[in-house]
């Protein structure tokens, strides 16, 4: 059970992996949210995914085009129920996420410790924040003795999807002028879930200009159809000899496809999201912009990391900020350009 966002649920991954290598004949399934469980779809380590669409708290949980007639917590206690489950591994650490897998009868109910939760469950594991979030999921494992033979990540895509984001890549950059050989291409993600974990636009726009500083570098932005005004504004703001190599996908491609489309990248940047996320799951290199949350828990593996060191950092988003995220705009376009230099990636 781990229903939230795109990068919380490609950090379940290894878990997944070492749990079907421990039981290879066990029928597995999860529970993920609409939207975001999409990423593991072609999963091979589980054999159904259950969405989990109860609410539309966050931002990106409302589907484009149009509105899911959402279920209650109580259709997926009965659902549960009827499926007659083992074990249940709660992933998420909510106290209603708990009450689900123990209202539901499931006789094994395994998870964190966390919100006073832990009499709700058969097993439970401390929660530590200072611990990568891929490694907390993996001590959940480790509590019941199922031993861990590895941690990285993986993602999966179709190959009509593989040939659609070829096609689009191909086809974004062929339409700019003047074409040239040696392409060079960079995914740019600047938006977020939350917004406090944002870049100041005016920093993005000094970092995209030296971006598309280098002729043969084209520049990709993705995400939600309601990302694209925050492209949109940054494109009208470059000089027009080079807004022509600002591509925007923005609710052009399903997260699938996107997964491929990030996988012909030669680098990736961008602030704490679940695209970068998807990225360093199909292994591309990342250079993250860290503000208020820990990359300690929450870095995509292997990526290079830029941060504002401020005693209030990281806060977790759960005091009300009197700095004006100075944890974001004190990350300036220069300390970026030398942390991508450094990683040996202009």
């Amino acid at each position: 059970m781990r229903y939230r966002f795109i990068g919380d649920t490609l950090l379940t991954v290894p878990f997944l992996r070492n749990l079907r290598a421990a039981y290879p004949d066990a029928r597995i399934e999860m529970l993920v949210a609409p939207n975001s469980g999409e990423v593991l779809r072609d999963c091979p380590y589980i054999d159904e995914l259950i969405f989990f669409d109860t609410t539309r708290k966050h931002r990106y949980e409302n589907p484009e085009g149009g509105v899911r007639r959402r279920k209650t917590f109580w259709h997926y206690v009965r659902l549960l129920r009827e499926r007659r489950y083992d074990t249940a591994f709660v992933l998420k650490r909510s106290f209603s996420s708990a009450a689900l897998a123990f209202l539901a009868g499931i006789p094994e109910r395994i998870g964190f410790d966390t919100e006073r939760r832990g009499f709700l469950l058969t097993r439970r594991t401390p929660y530590r924040p200072e611990q990568h979030e891929v490694d907390s999921f993996l001590s959940v494992l480790e509590a019941v003795g199922i031993p861990i033979l590895d941690r990285h990540l993986e993602a999966w895509w179709r190959p009509e999807e593989a040939e659609s984001a070829k096609q689009r890549l191909l086809e974004s950059v062929e339409a700019s002028e003047p074409a040239l050989s040696g392409v060079s291409n960079v995914a740019l993600h600047l938006s977020s879930s939350n917004r406090a974990k944002e870049w100041p636009a005016v920093h993005a726009g000094v970092f995209t200009e030296w971006l598309l500083s280098r002729p043969e570098r084209h520049v990709h932005c993705l995400g939600a159809a309601s990302d694209a005004p925050l492209y949109q504004s940054l494109q009208a703001k470059l000089p027009e000899t080079v807004r022509n190599r600002l591509h925007i996908h923005c609710g052009q491609m399903s997260l699938t496809t996107s997964l491929a489309f990030l996988k012909q990248m030669d680098w990736v940047v961008g602030v704490d999201s679940g695209t970068l996320h998807m990225a360093a799951a199909v292994g591309a290199p990342v250079v993250a912009l860290f503000g208020p949350m820990d990359e300690r828990k929450w870095q995509p593996p292997g990526a290079t990391v830029v941060t504002n060191p401020l005693p209030c950092r990281p806060c977790h988003l759960k005091i009300a900020c009197h700095r004006n995220l100075e944890c974001m705009s004190g990350i300036t376009p220069q300390a970026v350009i030398q942390k991508v230099q450094d990683a040996g990636l202009s």
